[in-house]
């Protein structure tokens, strides 16, 4: 059967159980939960054949300044068919004309170098059990009234307004910041992910602050399972292999059209929420 009869519609909750069997089957990590928290702040299509889930994608929008293209997955009996360049123009769509971003696997690569997106950087996934640190002194756990602000200092690193994904992590997860002159000028965040928590995003004005941050958690999770996303151009990579958090693979992040951020000497994105998200 053609790709061309298989139908597109609309990422609903009623396929939420077939969209985590189908990342199971990719060997991504995500759970039920995970996926819940994407598609609360995205819109996703999936394509149906015979009444079954056999491929999705998600556009995570961050009001009109940018959108992110995520959890592209194809069963793997569906491949070389077309269907996910048929999911990815339902992507487009959906967009409406928004810079987008996202980040490939090398099987993904050629599709969406097709499509325009060129290569900015990579993704380095690391993750392993936390060691047993001192809790750094210059940290300290944000507060609801600390929201505003850390959102204000991640529109300057990530270059777009992600609001409602902070508000959403904020529920759901804890937050820590560096306070400098009484501003925030630094923060982290710690959600539960996958097989155990994630780090990110972590937003610091050096490379030094964002260590301190990272540390803040990996203190209080001694014996844990933790993960970050980090990319190539941060540095940070080498320093998470000494804590223990071993480099596992990633990802090559993308954008569409081709453009960089005008670079802010106050805030530097060195973790991202999540290879999705950005």
């Amino acid at each position: 059967m053609q790709a061309s009869q298989i139908e597109i519609v609309p990422f609903g909750p009623d396929h939420l159980e077939a969209a985590v069997a189908l990342s199971q089957q990719a060997g991504w990590p995500h759970r039920t939960e995970d996926w819940q928290l994407a598609l609360a702040l995205s819109e996703g299509m999936v394509a149906i054949e015979d009444g079954k889930v056999v491929g999705t994608v998600l556009v995570t929008p961050y009001k009109g300044d940018c959108a992110t293209i995520n959890m592209v997955i194809v069963d793997e009996t569906m491949r070389g068919r077309g269907l996910g360049r048929r999911l990815m123009d339902a992507a487009l769509l959906t967009a409406g004309g928004r810079p987008l971003r996202l980040v490939a696997t090398t099987a993904g690569l050629p599709l969406y170098q097709k499509l325009g997106f060129r290569e900015t950087g990579t993704v380095l996934q690391h993750q392993g059990l936390a060691g047993e640190i001192a809790a750094p002194a210059e940290t300290q756990a944000a507060t609801a009234a600390d929201l505003p602000a850390i959102a204000t200092l991640d529109r300057l690193a990530f270059g777009a307004d992600r609001e409602g994904l902070l508000s959403y992590l904020a529920g759901i997860g804890e937050f820590a910041v560096i306070r400098s002159g009484g501003r925030i000028s630094g923060f982290a965040c710690l959600r539960p992910f996958g097989r155990g928590e994630v780090i990110g995003p972590v937003v610091a004005a050096d490379l030094s602050k964002a260590k301190t941050l990272i540390e803040h958690f990996i203190a209080r999770r001694p014996g844990r399972f933790l993960r970050v996303d980090t990319t190539d151009e941060t540095g940070l990579s080498p320093w998470l292999a000494e804590q223990g958090l071993v480099h596992v693979g990633g990802g090559i992040t993308m954008r569409q059209p081709l453009a960089k951020d005008a670079a802010d000497p106050t805030a530097t994105t060195f973790a991202l929420a999540s290879q999705a998200l950005g």
